[in-house]
């Protein structure tokens, strides 16, 4: 993504939050709630969301400056754990430790307020939408592109507190098997984008790679006769 476009960035965001992924467990956790509980479990949940992706984008890069991380080591890292993450969603493994582990699941389901944490963190705003929030956000230093980020995140809490309030129709709807044909699909396009993260982080630490060879147009050099 050498240029800002932020329609791919929007698709690309969103296919890693990937709300439909909550929806197995808030239809869980929330089964016996009464519907104000669950409308303010989504609502919570998207605020999460909107809030971690917010605070990677305005601070992500500050962050990694005070660990001493620079940003192009970070696009590539970060471009390896979606990929890994991608990888996990083709073969339908919404489980992956990249997003929640067994343990997180299980007390999941004994907690009292699961909107946060783990629904909001890690399983929907977890370490690949903290990693590509902080890479795109370095696309550009202008104001301008923060706000614009700023605005898809909004949409994207939003977008996710609509998935989770429809959770239980989604649920009967698609099932397992399209629950598992959605995941690949997001799977698909985070694949690429992974690769897009790693291609210009190694392109930006070795600049070399991006220069392309000039090509001289005009009228072969004349021979000269021994």
């Amino acid at each position: 993504m050498s240029q800002v476009d932020y329609a791919q960035i929007f698709v690309s965001m969103l296919a890693i939050v990937n709300p439909l992924l909550g929806v197995p467990m808030f239809v869980s956790v929330t089964d016996q709630m009464p519907a104000p509980q669950r409308r303010k479990a989504a609502k919570a949940t998207a605020i999460t969301v909107f809030s971690v992706l917010a605070v990677s984008i305005f601070a992500g890069a500050w962050i990694l400056e005070l660990f001493g991380i620079n940003v192009m080591d970070f696009s590539i890292a970060g471009g390896i754990l979606v990929l890994l993450m991608a990888i996990n969603m083709l073969n339908a493994r919404s489980d992956s430790g990249a997003r929640i582990s067994a343990d997180e699941r299980l007390e999941a389901i004994h907690r009292q307020n699961v909107a946060i944490v783990p629904l909001g963190i890690p399983l929907l705003a977890g370490p690949g939408a903290i990693s590509m929030a902080i890479i795109v956000a370095d696309l550009s230093p202008t104001i301008r592109h923060k706000i614009a980020l700023l605005v898809l995140c909004v949409v994207i809490g939003l977008i996710t507190y609509t998935t989770l309030r429809a959770a239980k129709g989604i649920s009967r709807f698609l099932g397992v098997t399209g629950m598992n044909i959605v995941n690949r699909i997001m799977g698909l396009l985070l694949a690429a984008v992974a690769v897009s993260f790693m291609v210009n982080g190694i392109q930006k630490l070795f600049p070399i790679l991006d220069e392309k060879p000039s090509v001289t147009v005009g009228p072969p050099a004349a021979v000269t006769a021994q």
